[in-house]
């Protein structure tokens, strides 16, 4: 038995018991496995420690919605302005701000929604351009604060109580209101002769009434003929061009609005085709290859309601911020549309533009 147990020992110890080399071979493959064990632990528990503290970072960021009642593309450059404005406070989308876009690409009736839609997303501030998207956002909220931009009377339309002490979440920036009486007057300066002059709106609009009660009056004054012409869909604007083609007007008047705008090559082509004189409410149509326009300068509006929204982010109540009024207007003529109208503009239009494209 003590053979046999110290034979069966001597064999078991044999057998466990690695040489020398062998040794330190297992070992060091043994030490690399701990110790690449221990990096991927050290890793995976890095990046995991390093996901939920970008997260929360990402998610703490405050959110700005923008409700336009536009289309992203077209609103581009305004945007930018908008953003412009923000930077100017301090803040830099990405690094100390989030943006939230809301678009409704001219359907007014989808803004209700869209706002609706906007605020479940616990954003802080909310950027409205123009009047309807405003009033949709008034509408459902009565706490976030709301930073408008807008073309209109924003006390006539409800918005508020008083430009200089704004009452509850809402403040912003009017971008001037009544200006179709000093457009509409240029073009009596352009054609004093003009029998009819006609003016295209969308009805839809919140403002459309109280702009076609501004050039009523100035056309009255004038002893100026003008026609209204409404305008709120594709298949409308094609009726109202048809319209246009057999009323044979002198001129065109184009009245501020976001679905127009939108439209903005359609209208200068038709123009260009029936050789109509045409007067705009944004310089854009007039570098796009519109004759001339008279307004305020909306890239500036963008960027002075990215400043408010900017101060509001940093504490101050909408209450506390006075509605902005605009202080610059610009008149554009564009020369090379005139020449392809045959069409000489007076040296006084000339001496009172802004800008004059050659």
């Amino acid at each position: 038995m003590t053979q046999s147990g110290h034979r069966i020992g001597a064999v078991i110890e044999a057998k466990f018991t690695p040489p020398p080399r062998l040794s330190k071979t297992l070992g060091g493959r043994l030490l690399g496995r701990l110790m690449r064990r221990r990096d991927f632990i050290s890793l995976v528990g890095g990046t995991a420690l390093g996901w939920p503290l970008a997260a929360r970072a990402e998610r703490s960021l405050p959110v700005v919605g923008i409700l336009h009642q536009g289309a992203p593309g077209d609103a581009k450059d305004f945007i930018s302005s908008f953003r412009q404005g923000l930077r100017q406070s301090g803040y830099v989308e990405g690094q100390n701000l989030k943006f939230e876009f809301r678009w409704a690409e001219g359907r007014y009736d989808r803004l209700p929604g869209l706002a609706a839609d906007l605020i479940r997303t616990n954003i802080a501030v909310i950027f409205a351009a123009y009047l309807p998207a405003a009033l949709a956002a008034k509408s459902a909220t009565t706490t976030i604060p709301i930073v408008f931009l807008s073309g209109s009377d924003p006390v006539e339309a409800g918005l508020l109580v008083s430009l200089n002490r704004p009452d509850g979440n809402v403040t912003g920036i009017n971008i001037a209101s009544m200006l179709g009486a000093k457009r509409l007057g240029l073009l009596n300066e352009l054609m004093p002769k003009a029998d009819l002059v006609a003016v295209l709106v969308n009805l839809n609009n919140r403002n459309a009434q109280a702009h076609i009660r501004d050039i009523q009056a100035a056309a009255s004054a004038l002893a100026q003929k003008i026609q209204i012409f409404g305008a709120s869909s594709d298949g409308e604007l094609e009726t109202v061009f048809a319209t246009l083609a057999q009323a044979r007007p002198d001129a065109l008047l184009v009245n501020p609005d976001t679905f127009l705008q939108d439209r903005r090559d359609r209208l200068i082509a038709w123009a260009a085709r029936q050789r109509v004189p045409a007067m705009y409410y944004q310089r854009e149509f007039v570098t796009a290859g519109g004759l001339m326009s008279y307004g305020t300068i909306d890239k500036d509006g963008f960027r002075l309601g990215g400043i408010y929204v900017g101060r509001i982010l940093k504490g101050e109540r909408p209450a506390e911020l006075p509605v902005m009024q605009p202080t610059k207007f610009e008149f554009v003529i564009n020369l090379v549309t005139a020449k392809a109208l045959n069409l000489d503009i007076p040296p006084k239009l000339l001496a009172l533009a802004d800008e004059v494209i050659e």
